[in-house]
């Protein structure tokens, strides 16, 4: 029988997809199941249907996965932040381990695809050092909650795949617990000092976002306050209240953004209290961090992230290294310590004049950082000016590295590439291109830095045939 949209079905869950939905099969016929975890067996409602594949919604449990435990956070179906708090944290891993392997073999060709290992995360609550949460006039409104419940003020998540709807958070488990309190009393004073949440229709309104960051190994926190326009009449009494309830706060700045673009990224910004920056701590390096620039959001594994690559490394301390897409140069300052010098290179601004500072306040004199858009930044011979690298180390956006740069690299002739990702399609996808242009990839290792969610990061060491 064909499945049909609209039709109800007992499908068994064998599975997750990479992003986290569930995977059953009715012969051939793959379908993914929203909200559902391997083992169960459910009564599901065949929403979509499409060529080799077909996309459902449990109606109904007929019986419980044994992998199941009990999810702290009440919503987190709902937020979309989450998606497997209700899979033993076991069972998320070898399920990650076995996605990483599917795409490698499908996407980047190579046949019997193994992780080389995975490492668990050391926390698998309270762990992000940064989270951004929206201002909106539109509230999603949860099926329990009464008719008659406030719906023109929300501070939380997007709904997933709804740019106009943001649920309210009361409580967010996966950053430290000052966090929530943070959130909650960010939301009341807002409220009573009347301050207007932005209409993403009209372009109306005056707070956009609130993003907290955490040094988990300082204890230092910034507050970024993301407006649609300055004020600091309007914003001070929120500041105010602010860092009356909470002392610990170290920085509070204010990103101004008067673009339609939903983004969080200011076209300027003001430094309300403390320093601009934030401090953060890896192993003996300290880091200084501005509200925009990058850095991973889990402090402890990135320790564990950067080790995993400098140990595939293997430096012996006379190699000239490039850090691509340096961010505020944390892996270059890792690597510093083992390499004769490294040149980072990234398009931030901000983050450049980061990883100075930092290179400078760690006593790292070998480390030097260029700003450069990678996207064509070698193409135009640019890159005549630096020495050889000997090892290339890559850590790009979720997107992957462009084309042209991925195509670019093995004209460096580089002994190794490290390959850091956060998406492992992007990764397969570039593994491909490598793989044809002389470089083998020797040894792929995840490191679970985001538990409960469908991110995975890994290491892939190439090296030069």
């Amino acid at each position: 029988m064909p499945v049909k949209k609209g039709q109800e079905l007992e499908l068994t869950i064998e599975s997750l997809a990479y992003g986290g939905k569930g995977i059953a099969r009715v012969d051939d016929f793959v379908i993914f199941v929203k909200n559902a975890i391997p083992g169960q067996k459910v009564r599901a409602l065949i929403y979509r249907k499409r060529k080799g594949f077909g996309e459902a919604f449990p109606l109904e449990i007929l019986s419980e996965s044994s992998h199941l435990v009990d999810a702290p956070c009440p919503h987190f179906l709902t937020c979309g932040g989450c998606k497997v708090q209700q899979l033993n944290y076991e069972e998320q891993l070898a399920q990650k381990q076995q996605q990483v392997e599917n795409i490698f073999q499908r996407q980047a060709g190579i046949e019997g695809f193994k992780v080389d290992k995975i490492i668990p995360s050391t926390d698998i609550f309270h762990y992000r050092n940064k989270m951004e949460f929206t201002f909106s006039n539109n509230r999603w409104v949860l099926p329990e909650e009464p008719d008659d419940v406030e719906r023109d003020f929300a501070l939380g998540m997007h709904i997933p795949k709804r740019w106009d709807k943001i649920l309210n958070l009361d409580e967010c488990h996966l950053m430290p617990e000052i966090g929530t309190e943070i959130l909650n009393k960010t939301r009341s004073l807002s409220k009573e000092l009347k301050l207007k949440p932005y209409d993403q229709k009209t372009h109306n309104g005056f707070l956009r976002y609130l993003i907290l960051r955490f040094g988990h190994g300082t204890g230092q926190i910034m507050v970024n306050i993301v407006t649609s326009y300055e004020n600091l009449d309007l914003l001070n009494p929120l500041v105010d209240g602010l860092l009356k309830s909470f002392p610990q706060i170290t920085t509070v700045v204010n990103n101004i953004n008067s673009r339609k673009a939903d983004v969080s990224f200011g076209q300027y910004e003001l430094t309300l209290h403390g320093k601009p920056s934030f401090e953060e701590k890896l192993g003996e390096l300290t880091f200084e961090i501005s509200a925009n620039s990058f850095f991973q959001t889990n402090s402890i594994m990135a320790e564990k992230l950067y080790q995993t690559a400098l140990d595939g490394a293997q430096l012996s301390g006379d190699e000239t290294v490039f850090d691509l897409y340096c961010g505020t140069g944390s892996i270059s300052l890792f690597v510093a310590q083992k390499a004769k010098e490294v040149h980072g290179f990234e398009v931030i601004v901000s983050a450049i004049e980061d990883a100075t500072r930092n290179a400078v306040q760690n006593g790292i004199g070998n480390a030097y950082f260029h700003v450069a858009n990678l996207d064509n930044f070698f193409k135009f011979g640019q890159g005549k000016k630096y020495p050889k690298p000997d090892v290339i180390f890559i850590d790009p956006p979720r997107a992957g590295m462009h084309k042209f740069m991925t195509n670019y690299l093995p004209r460096f002739e580089a002994k190794k590439i490290i390959y850091i990702s956060c998406n492992p399609s992007t990764q397969a996808r570039d593994t491909e291109i490598l793989q044809n242009k002389g470089y083998s990839l020797k040894k792929l290792t995840v490191v679970d830095m985001f538990p409960h969610t469908p991110h995975i990061e890994s290491v892939g060491v190439f090296q030069r045939n």
